[in-house]
């Protein structure tokens, strides 16, 4: 006789487990992209915009140059170079209509505008680093719905500098060399009357820095002893004025800011001499003279640590 047993039927195929709840519990990961429009939005753990995976956030290629000589064994290398980075973002979207998921699209593409740029803010448990970049592609979504509720999409970013910062807040800090102790401050700025102090670049790399130089002094001059270079302003600063000089590489500038707030181009002012450093990684000794008015004055130096990955 034949078994008259017959196969269980399957189990239909439903949403992945993370898809069905509106939240999962216990693993912290948040997109948070703005717009230079100001338009923002957050993708993360739960619906609407729930985020799967964002890949490119780690490491990233490097461009090598070699040469090599005549009868060298080997090469040699003479300069190391990061690419961009480019980043991808998956996701679903969740609507309980139809006409619902066509507004979390539209919010989406309106948001995520290749004509605008804007920055990442990526959070990893208790890491949270931000990122400039430009979107390549627009969201893209699946033609074909998980179910009724669901539907999937991607959208690729590249970032022209490769480099995470820390996200941090200006923070002054009035610090007196000799006889009195250091308040705390964040470890991303500081300023100084008197005349050496030793920051530390938690870093991978080199990091620009922005200096506040605040009158009255005349021929201010800040000198890192680590790299053995300096920036000096060959001009005398009143009370009330501030000069700004910013290092990052394709942003060099140098303001003038009077009493009043008003801003002009001030590059003119600054000594041929001069070198727009860096903080290397790790420590850094500060050095601040002028030619006058060096009790009164007051420089700030602020920076945000660079990371190659996460």
């Amino acid at each position: 006789m034949r078994n008259s047993k017959r196969k269980p039927k399957s189990k239909p195929k439903t949403c992945p487990t993370i898809l069905r709840g509106e939240k999962v519990e216990g693993r912290h990961e948040k997109v948070v992209y703005e717009n230079d429009r100001g338009q923002s939005l957050v993708i993360e753990h739960a619906f609407p915009f729930f985020l799967q995976k964002i890949e490119g956030v780690d490491g990233t290629s490097a461009s090598i140059t070699k040469t090599k000589g005549i009868g060298q064994d080997g090469t040699t290398i003479s300069n190391v170079t990061l690419r961009d980075r480019p980043l991808a973002i998956f996701g679903s979207i969740k609507g309980e209509t139809k006409e619902e998921l066509a507004t979390l699209r539209a919010q989406l593409l309106e948001v995520f505008n290749p004509k605008v740029r804007g920055w990442i803010q990526y959070e990893y448990g208790d890491i949270v680093r931000q990122i400039r970049c430009q979107i390549e592609e627009a969201p893209v979504f699946s033609k074909k719905l998980r179910s009724f509720k669901y539907q999937d999409f991607v959208i690729n970013l590249i970032a022209p500098i490769p480099y995470w910062i820390g996200k941090t807040d200006d923070a002054e800090m009035a610090a007196w060399i000799g006889g009195l102790s250091f308040p705390l401050s964040f470890p991303m700025s500081f300023s100084v009357r008197g005349k050496q102090i030793s920051v530390t670049n938690d870093g991978n790399v080199d990091t620009p820095v922005v200096i506040d130089f605040y009158g009255p002094a005349t021929n201010p001059k800040i000198i890192n002893l680590t790299t053995d270079q300096f920036v000096r302003v060959k001009r005398e600063l009143l009370e009330g004025e501030k000069l700004t000089i910013s290092t990052e590489y394709g942003r060099k500038k140098v303001d003038l800011i009077d009493s009043e707030g008003v801003a002009t181009n001030a590059m003119h002012y600054i000594d041929l001499a001069s070198e727009f450093w860096s903080l290397e990684p790790g420590k850094n000794s500060l050095l601040y003279e002028a030619d006058a008015g060096e009790e009164q004055a007051k420089v700030k130096v602020k920076w945000k640590n660079r990371y190659v990955g996460i």
